[in-house]
């Protein structure tokens, strides 16, 4: 059996082959714009298990290694950064040390998505860069009407910036025509990319439907926060408790102990970020729908703070999320306690209520 470790890059690629039966070690530099040549280097190994690393440029290479290796491994980059931190760093001795790890069976492997995951996790990152791109060039007109000291209203919703713009200097009125066209456009794009979303979820299985309906009965939580959820983490099931998917999404916070010594750090931020910005904006919603979860954060803000408040209602919705889809059951607001409100707590509540009834008057 050979054992491969690869170290792949844009232009090319460094091979090293371990023969564990020889005990020969070679090295091959490969350019990655003949895929045949690679097949065919490969092809000539015979019995091998390859790894590489999940790099943003790995999926090509595993689709033409797949056929022809008994095992492919996906390595964590992370979890082999030893690599990087060598002080005789060198393509060879990243395969190398790939190629090794591979030997002894000790390789730290990463999850590699489905191809059905994968699209959907596309999907969902187009859709929020188009958002993203939208709110850019809202932003930037607005700021055109601003140093002007011109009072409009919402803009593209009752008011036409290309209108109001007369009143701009003619290169200003120039900029906001433009970035008025480039809204319109990214508006049409942003429509496509939602029937596009609804059509992907419309044909999925009926378990990843179930799934999707169980994640949206959570409040504050709805399609888009689930279609980032659930493309993000995969199935469930690859997390053993509440602990490692809290892990994955960064938001438990670091820690350095030494002997009597405890620092408690910031949350790890590690794990995928679109995540992490789906659920506390979940949060947030959260907190303003539900009264149990207003009145976990609002426990949790008055010994902490509003910001580490939010960021723990997030975790702790990861956790009721995960529970939810292990056990195959929607959402139910737990029974909420009076007796954990203080004072100030009711008074604040009575005067809400007694505004919100008269409101209705």
């Amino acid at each position: 059996m050979r054992f491969i470790g690869i170290d792949l890059h844009k232009r090319g690629m460094t091979v090293c082959v371990i023969d564990k039966a020889t005990g020969e070690t070679f090295h091959r530099t490969l350019p990655t714009s003949r895929p045949d040549d690679i097949r065919d280097f490969f092809r000539g190994l015979v019995k091998f298990q390859a790894v590489v690393e999940a790099t943003a440029t790995y999926e090509w290479l595993w689709e033409l290694l797949e056929p022809l290796a008994e095992r492919l491994v996906l390595a964590h980059p992370k979890k082999v950064k030893v690599i990087s931190e060598s002080m005789q760093k060198s393509d060879k001795r990243d395969a190398y040390f790939l190629a090794w790890l591979l030997s002894q069976d000790a390789v730290p492997e990463a999850h590699r998505p489905t191809p059905r995951q994968r699209a959907y996790q596309q999907l969902v990152r187009h859709r929020v860069f188009l958002v993203r791109e939208r709110t850019k060039v809202l932003v930037k007109v607005q700021n055109y009407f601003a140093a002007r000291n011109i009072n409009h209203g919402r803009l593209f919703q009752t008011v036409d910036p290309r209108k109001l713009a007369t009143k701009l200097p003619p290169a200003e009125r120039l900029c906001v025509q433009e970035l008025s066209e480039l809204f319109e456009e990214l508006e049409e794009r942003l429509g496509r990319a939602g029937k596009e979303l609804a059509k992907f979820r419309e044909a999925a299985p009926p378990a990843e439907k179930k799934a999707h309906e169980i994640v949206c009965s959570v409040p504050g939580v709805g399609d888009v926060t689930a279609d980032v959820v659930l493309s993000t983490i995969g199935p469930v099931a690859r997390f053993r408790s509440v602990r490692k998917i809290a892990s994955y999404s960064g938001l438990i916070p670091g820690l350095r102990a030494s002997d009597k010594t405890r620092k408690e750090l910031p949350i790890t931020k590690e794990g995928p970020r679109l995540l992490r910005w789906a659920l506390v904006e979940a949060a947030w919603r959260c907190i303003r729908s539900s009264r149990y979860w207003e009145d976990q954060f609002e426990r949790i803000a008055r010994r902490r703070g509003r910001k580490k408040a939010i960021v723990a209602v997030a975790r702790r919705l990861i956790g009721v999320i995960f529970a939810l889809l292990k056990k195959g059951e929607s959402y139910r607001e737990r029974g909420f306690d009076l007796r954990r409100l203080t004072h100030l707590d009711l008074c604040r509540r009575k005067v809400r209520a007694a505004e919100a009834v008269s409101g209705a008057g």
